[in-house]
């Protein structure tokens, strides 16, 4: 499978580091459980006040015609009747997608957010450790040879963006992370592959 190396030191070659590790190696470690903690519960939030807005307004909204007498031209706020059913279903459905929105967003962030990455025993298999919107980790097992870096660790200003095959989105690196063996990084999850 052709690949490159996104980042390869001059004195350095592919040959001089040994990929076939005799047992689990952390590559990366990113601590950060508060903030993901805090945005799920923003989420959260946001999704039961567009819930509420949106049952308020589907429920409450009261069809009141509006008594024009043709004496005085209306503003065009004035001349709208909320209550009317494709104003008050239009605005129900819109709260709801808003409030949907924002979590499903912030869900996906949290799952795609890498906590450790691990190169399993025999360097075949890397483990990506993301954060979970209730406080767990999920774990997935990938051959290494389905992974592919879209950037080096050195090009990289906020996050690295690593794709997986079969998996829609990235998975990403927060640069405020610690790469804990930075050659072993380059020569396997940090190179960049061509998936089919």
């Amino acid at each position: 499978m052709p690949c490159r190396l996104l980042s390869q030191p001059a004195a350095n070659r592919v040959y001089d580091i040994n990929t076939k590790v005799p047992k689990d190696v952390m590559l990366f470690k990113y601590e950060n459980p508060r903030f993901f903690k805090m945005l799920n519960i923003f989420a959260v939030s946001q999704f039961l006040f567009w819930g509420y807005l949106c049952h308020f307004s589907y429920t409450t909204l009261k069809d009141a015609p509006v008594q024009d007498d043709g004496k005085e031209d209306l503003p065009w706020y004035k001349r709208i009747n909320l209550g009317e059913n494709k104003y008050r279903n239009s605005i129900a459905i819109m709260c709801f997608f808003i409030g949907y929105g924002i979590l499903v967003a912030s869900w996906m962030f949290t799952l795609r957010s890498v906590r450790y990455l691990v190169l399993r025993k025999g360097g075949e298999k890397v483990s990506f450790v993301t954060y979970a919107p209730f406080g767990t980790n999920r774990i997935m097992d990938v051959p290494l040879k389905c992974v592919s870096a879209q950037e080096s660790r050195e090009a990289a200003r906020v996050t690295v963006p690593i794709k997986v095959k079969n998996r829609t989105l990235f998975y990403v690196l927060d640069m405020r992370g610690e790469f804990m063996n930075s050659k072993l990084y380059d020569y396997t999850v940090g190179m960049g592959r061509k998936l089919k």
